[in-house]
């Protein structure tokens, strides 16, 4: 995927991430540079990273969900990216702006840096400080990442809980990787009403959701990311549905604004 505008890091971008940040891979780590205590969580501190880091060699990238794992020889990298993170391998990545970041940059977002050995190096920039960085982060209290559901899983874990099926799919200790953009489309291609409780859902309801989150990850990725969705250009006050013309409905769902056609979302 190569994008110049993106949405918010959701599956799609964090992924885009990781194919990038494979050019690392084999490299030396020479510098390790974390300027902000705020971005440093789970107890990780600038000092610890050096010490775990400096003259490492990268490994291996992976990801689960939104958070993007880079290992070395040593020790693990995680790195999220909240709302306006951005990555950025050897002065430039896929993305060049998100759509709730700002277009410029300032040397100040830069928020956390590796510099390798042969040259070159690997930054997170965010401007609103909404990610993190932490060292040999635990993924425990991730569920499954969401390209990687089984029907089965999906039919037992929703049976089990009462929440709204939107802040289901939100909640990244059930599914890990979809945000609130990805969220509102698969329901709406899907046909399902966000605020339904998640236990609500019948065998074919659940088979279509299933269905339909994976071909809307895979169609979203090639088209550019998260925000290219048929909903997004309708996600404004008064806006009518794309597929029916019907008013759309907005509420509030899991904390997050949600948009949703009251026809044929049922």
């Amino acid at each position: 995927m190569s994008a110049t505008v993106s949405g918010v890091p959701e599956l799609i971008e964090v992924e885009t991430y990781r194919r990038v940040a494979e050019r690392t891979v084999g490299r030396a780590i020479r510098t390790v540079d974390a300027p902000d205590d705020w971005y440093l969580k789970g107890g990780t501190t600038a000092a610890a990273l050096r010490s775990a880091m400096t003259g490492r060699t990268v490994t291996g990238t992976r990801r689960v969900g939104k958070l993007l794992l880079l290992d070395t020889d040593s020790s693990t990298l995680g790195l999220r990216f909240g709302m306006t993170g951005r990555l950025l391998v050897d002065g430039g990545g896929p993305i060049e702006r998100l759509e709730y970041s700002s277009a410029r940059h300032e040397p100040a977002w830069i928020r956390f840096s590796l510099g390798f050995h042969a040259g070159g190096d690997l930054q997170v920039v965010d401007a609103r400080r909404l990610g993190g960085v932490t060292l040999d982060p635990g993924l425990a209290h991730l569920g499954p990442d969401a390209l990687a559901l089984r029907p089965a899983w999906l039919r037992d874990s929703l049976g089990a809980s009462r929440a709204p099926l939107k802040a289901w799919l939100l909640d990244q200790s059930r599914v890990a990787g979809i945000g609130n953009l990805l969220a509102d489309e698969i329901l709406w291609r899907a046909g399902i009403d966000p605020a339904r409780p998640a236990r609500s859902l019948h065998a074919e309801e659940t088979k279509a959701l299933h269905r339909h989150l994976r071909r809307t990850v895979r169609l979203l990725t090639k088209r550019g990311g998260s925000h290219t969705g048929d909903l997004q250009v309708a996600r404004v006050r008064g806006a009518s549905c794309p597929k029916d013309g019907t008013p759309l409905q907005r509420r509030t769902i899991g904390g997050r604004t949600t948009y949703s056609c009251p026809s044929h979302q049922v």
